[in-house]
């Protein structure tokens, strides 16, 4: 085949779309999905494609060298994109060890390995890429300047050029200094300062992109976007924050495995760049977005479930404003956002509501137990 690529974390949330993306649209590459089947990996998310013949699974643990080392040099890997980390802020606030151990020190295993097996090739680096995938909370919080008086949706078609002002002037640029606020940021901003550090002492060939808030289908339920969808369906309580007045910038998923699909093919190395939705909403706002469209789409008075928001006490260290600029993606590769948030949210309810029986999998752990047992004398 053309190219072998490591994908790791395809099990994921987004690297299951990166999969599906890659695995259906280059069929002469052989795509290697490497995960540890964590709570957040779940095989069920790539039932279309686990057949092809393009496509395989590995089930192991990034921080393990060894493992990924024989891996690169069995399958002859010419690339990788590395999606697999540890996510969410409140697991990362009760538990920074696992946080620091899979995203720093997995992403460690995972550069020395590519260092050490392409330095062994005669052609070295040559036609070889590390794509590592991170977040813009590593650039810490922005002002929110004028906060009142506008309405969403904030939307922007990024083909104009321009940034709707909704909450500040301020957006995140690829040049802005790290200043990570909670342990998984601060993890994913070590990351990827080793990611440039292995470019800057050894030349390997990598490329770093930082993204917003991703939604859509098969994102695990402790996300606000799908954890509020189930309690709209089933009348349970929507904890909210604060007064749910923190402002982020959501990108549909399918959105995002477009961009790094275009980026791992055409992006320069050793550059960096920011992924974004133009697409700011307080969460507030979107709960009761999400409100509406649950309770429309599933017959009942549009509204009617409002009462079940509930004000919980502020998470510690909670970022109050994200923003991202997108515009360098846009202006040298030509990638810009495909769907308006609205027509987004209402794909990504309608997906939820279709698909009770993934949800009801994942919430009831019964996936893991399944693999466990697949897995346990391999």
């Amino acid at each position: 085949m053309k190219n072998t690529i490591i994908i790791t974390g395809g099990a994921g949330f987004i690297g299951s779309h990166v999969v599906r993306l890659f695995v259906n649209k280059y069929p002469e590459y052989h795509i290697i999905n490497v995960d540890k089947l964590t709570y957040a990996g779940n095989l069920a998310n790539l039932k279309d494609v686990e057949d092809k013949p393009n496509y395989t699974f590995v089930r192991a643990d990034i921080c393990d060298f060894d493992t990924i080392y024989a891996l690169m040099q069995r399958e002859h890997v010419d690339g990788i994109i590395h999606l697999a980390a540890e996510s969410h802020v409140d697991r990362s606030i009760k538990d920074p060890f696992t946080f620091a151990k899979t995203n720093v020190m997995g992403t460690l295993s995972l550069l020395q390995a590519a260092k050490l097996y392409w330095e062994s090739l005669p052609e070295g680096y040559e036609g070889k890429r590390f794509y590592h995938i991170s977040t813009d909370e590593v650039y810490g919080a922005l002002e929110m300047t004028h906060p009142e008086g506008i309405q969403p949706p904030f939307s922007t078609k990024a083909s104009s050029g321009q940034h709707h002002l909704a909450y500040g002037e301020l957006f995140f640029t690829e040049d802005l200094k790290y200043q990570p606020h909670s342990p998984y940021s601060a993890a994913k901003a070590s990351s990827d300062h080793f990611v440039r550090a292995y470019h800057d002492t050894y030349g390997l060939p990598t490329i770093v992109t930082n993204c917003s808030n991703n939604y859509g289908p098969y994102q695990f339920p402790e996300k606000l976007i799908p954890l509020f969808i189930n309690n709209i369906r089933h009348r349970r309580p929507l904890p909210v924050y604060g007064k749910g007045e923190n402002v982020r910038d959501w990108l549909y998923v399918e959105d995002h495995a477009r961009a790094i699909d275009v980026i791992f093919h055409r992006g320069t190395i050793a550059e960096t760049y920011n992924i974004g939705g133009f697409n700011e909403w307080k969460n507030i706002d979107i709960i009761r977005v999400l409100i509406n469209t649950v309770d429309r789409l599933l017959g009942r008075p549009e509204g009617a479930d409002m009462d079940l928001i509930t004000y919980v006490t502020d998470r510690a260290g909670h970022d109050l404003r994200y923003a991202i600029d997108s515009s360098k993606l846009q202006r040298e590769l030509g990638w810009e956002p495909s769907l308006q948030f609205e027509e987004g949210i209402e794909k990504t309810v309608r997906w939820y509501l279709d698909h009770q029986d993934w949800m009801d999998n994942v919430t009831s752990g019964d996936y893991q137990k399944y693999y466990d047992e697949m897995y346990k004398n391999r």
